[in-house]
């Protein structure tokens, strides 16, 4: 029996028979078109008539021989699996740039991409960082979701993962150079979308990495302000309304402590001329390790300092042990007492020198941080000033120690007491 030139078959679960011609050209068949007949025999008589008669399509007959794609897409029952060989052949001959296929990844919005990407309870990006050792806060993804909302969908809107293309990162780049906004956040900005992207790319969610070789904003940073000697000297001569905030102040001028790390400091973590630096703190994340994820020991050689920390320790209202908040908060148990307390002291303390409240506002708490630093980079080597601040390269040390001034345990402490020492009361140096 010669063989038939289509192939007749039913579908699981369908109840017409299908019809497959075959390409006498490449031996290939065609996509299967529905018969509508529920028999084999009457699905036989139909595909010879269209051999015959031609395939129907839209009023009109269309022969076999020069059934065309077009009528294909139009008559074949065209599967999932069908449309997206389709797709790659039309993309391998360059007909086609892009697609995405409906229900596939592709095809998701980059809104519900991007938030699940930045969400830190769920997204399979910071589970994957946090197994491999890096630090991730809960603050840096919660702000990188803002910069998302903010400024990556509305400029994106309803635009799907897959019909991405490189000019639209570019034309959003170009977008975010009209912004009024320094250099360092429209970059941040932009990785809140390009990190994710990447990612995505290299996890084969999709099939062109469109963010490489992005040209950068660029521009210096705005100085953080610090105060002279002698205003560091007066600040403390004053009346401070909560004693926490002037302790907290001092300290991180003789250490260079961050006020997270600050706000982590236990009782455990006391010393008898130095601190243990093991955690941090911030309102999103609650306890946690240092910045850089590691511990370190910060010489303290001003006995009345250290006195005056335990001695607030020990007045916790909420009981004291080994676990309990040197810097310990009013209303909780659980938590230390906020940063901005920190910085509210500091200008308050600031005006009553006799500076003007536009003038204090320009000084923020993390200025003590580049203080230290610059003070102390002249008087050490950069080894052991990177065990006192915690800075991990070379190039942040100078970020901080790059100030304009005036002029392994031991030296740090002589180099402690001869830089801040004349600034602190004498209750403080003991």
């Amino acid at each position: 029996m010669a063989k038939l030139p289509f192939s007749i078959y039913k579908r699981a679960g369908r109840r017409n028979y299908y019809v497959a011609f075959k390409n006498a050209q490449t031996g290939q068949y065609l996509p299967a078109i529905n018969t509508k007949c529920e028999t084999e025999a009457a699905a036989i008589e139909v595909a010879f008539q269209w051999l015959r008669d031609g395939i129907p399509a839209k009023g009109e007959a269309v022969p076999v021989k020069t059934f065309t794609l077009r009528d294909m897409a139009r008559k074949a029952d065209v599967s999932a699996a069908d449309c997206e060989y389709i797709c790659k052949e039309l993309k391998r001959r360059g007909l086609l740039k892009s697609y995405a296929l409906f229900g596939t990844r592709a095809a998701l919005p980059i809104g519900d991409f991007l938030a699940q990407f930045w969400d830190y309870s769920t997204s399979h990006y910071i589970k994957e960082k946090l197994r491999k050792g890096h630090g991730l806060s809960k603050n840096y993804t919660i702000g990188q979701a803002l910069c998302v909302k903010n400024y990556v969908m509305p400029f994106f809107q309803n635009r799907i993962m897959g019909e991405l293309e490189r000019v639209d990162i570019e034309n959003f780049v170009n977008w975010m150079g009209e912004k009024p906004l320094s250099a360092g956040r429209k970059n941040r900005v932009i990785r809140s979308l390009t990190i994710p992207l990447g990612w995505a790319f290299h996890r084969e969610l999709i099939d062109r990495n469109i963010t490489s070789g992005i040209v950068w904003f660029s521009g210096k940073a705005k100085e953080t302000q610090i105060l002279s000697p002698e205003q560091a000297a007066a600040v403390f001569k004053v009346r401070w309304y909560d004693e926490r905030a002037r302790l907290a102040n001092m300290l991180a001028m003789v250490t260079g402590l961050r006020a997270g790390e600050i706000q982590g400091l236990r009782i455990q973590d006391l010393g008898k001329d130095c601190l243990y630096v093991r955690h941090s703190w911030n309102c999103r994340d609650g306890i946690k390790t240092t910045k850089t994820r590691e511990s370190r020991t910060v010489e303290v050689p001003f006995p009345g300092l250290m006195q005056d920390l335990i001695e607030l320790a020990r007045s916790n209202p909420h009981g004291v042990g080994m676990d309990s908040y040197v810097f310990w908060a009013e209303l909780s148990p659980d938590k230390p007492m906020e940063a901005n307390i920190f910085l509210r002291g500091l200008r308050l303390a600031l005006v009553a020198t006799g500076m003007s409240k536009a003038s204090a506002q320009v000084y923020i708490f993390h200025g003590w941080r580049h203080y230290f630093t610059a003070y102390m980079r002249d008087r050490v080597t950069e080894k052991l000033l990177k065990s006192q601040t915690g800075h991990k390269t070379l190039v942040m040390l100078d970020h901080y120690a790059g100030h304009t001034i005036a002029g392994d345990r031991q030296r740090i402490q002589a180099a402690q007491i001869a830089v801040f020492g004349g600034l602190l009361p004498e209750r403080a140096v003991g």
